[in-house]
């Protein structure tokens, strides 16, 4: 039986915490290496800087075997899960299909854990995990950007939102890849101060301290490449409005154009018109869907704004050049 004994999480306002940090990353199969090393990183810089150890972390696995990563490589554990006990903060650590490892005692071990007083948090989809353990009720939870929405239609009743973070006493979120760095980065300005922070940031080349606030994707005004104005906030009402769309007539009106206008600034910006557009956009939220869960594909179908299986599926077919169920087992 292993036992990790620590501190809590945050220092109280105006005091600094000097005493070292036991840390747990429980690696569930096809994790994701960027989030983990993003996380770890700036601890083992922080014990570099500060000349001692002010963090010191355990690997944990499933089993006692090693564990590989979405990217293929492959990392030994410290600890088979079994053998933990006791342990003051982990991370569940996931990327892909995170459902599969349900079944493995691992909801059991995470309620003992909690019971215990762990702080327990997720990096990327581990909330997927803490969620079919029963650990989110009452909290908010953070997840990667494309992940979002599936989580939304599996857990409606668990609150979300798409910041880069979530640092709370007893519960922490991350979105994943980068966001783990400035989630850390953040954990060690609570703890041992933010000149500290900064001092890693800059070993990092990480050029500012990002808040939890800050955007988790590039904005449209980048991704779409345009400074139009009125064609930006038309696709933000169009992103905003999948389930149940907007009339072109509407979007039209709220960016403060004309129809015709709207038609114009979508030909010659996009080389498409509004309706495509947004159609593209519904049909891509349906596909990660068809994907990531295994909701039916009337219920896909309506959370993306058809009003039928079948309008659905003569859509899906048209953009996809396969049915929906096809798509799902074969896409």
């Amino acid at each position: 039986m292993v036992e990790l004994s620590g501190q809590r999480l945050e220092a109280s306002a105006g005091e600094i915490e000097q005493a070292e940090q036991r840390l747990g990353f429980l690696l569930l199969p096809q994790f994701s290496m960027m989030a983990f090393f993003s996380a770890v990183e700036p601890l083992r810089i922080a014990n570099r800087i500060a000349g001692r150890a002010l963090y010191d972390w355990t690997l944990i696995g499933l089993g006692g075997g090693p564990v590989t990563a979405s990217n293929g490589m492959t990392l030994l554990v410290d600890h088979p899960m079994e053998d933990v006990r006791n342990l003051p903060w982990l991370a569940v650590c996931s990327g892909f299909d995170p459902e599969l490892w349900i079944g493995h005692g691992l909801s059991a071990w995470l309620n003992r854990l909690d019971q215990g007083g762990c702080c327990i948090g997720a990096l990327d989809t581990g909330a997927v995990v803490l969620a079919e353990a029963g650990l989110l009720r009452g909290h908010t939870v953070t997840l990667h950007w494309e992940t979002l929405p599936t989580f939304n239609e599996r857990y409606p009743s668990i609150r979300t939102c798409d910041e880069l973070f979530l640092l709370e006493e007893r519960r922490f979120f991350c979105a994943g890849g980068a966001a783990a760095m400035d989630m850390t980065l953040e954990m060690i300005a609570r703890r041992h101060g933010m000149a500290l922070a900064v001092d890693v940031s800059e070993q990092l080349i990480h050029d500012r301290l990002r808040s939890r606030t800050d955007q988790q994707r590039m904005s449209l005004v980048r991704r779409l490449g345009t400074h139009q104005p009125r064609l930006v906030d038309a696709v933000a009402l169009m992103e905003s409005h999948l389930e149940t769309p907007l009339p072109l007539a509407e979007i039209a009106r709220r960016s403060r154009v004309s129809s015709r206008q709207l038609q114009r600034l979508f030909a010659d910006v996009l080389g498409t018109s509004p309706s495509a557009y947004y159609l593209s956009l519904r049909l891509k939220r349906a596909a990660q869907l068809l994907k990531d869960t295994d909701l039916d594909v009337l219920a896909i179908g309506l959370s993306c704004g058809f009003g039928s299986a079948s309008s659905f599926s003569r859509a899906f077919r048209r953009a996809f050049g396969t049915a929906p169920q096809a798509f799902r087992h074969h896409g």
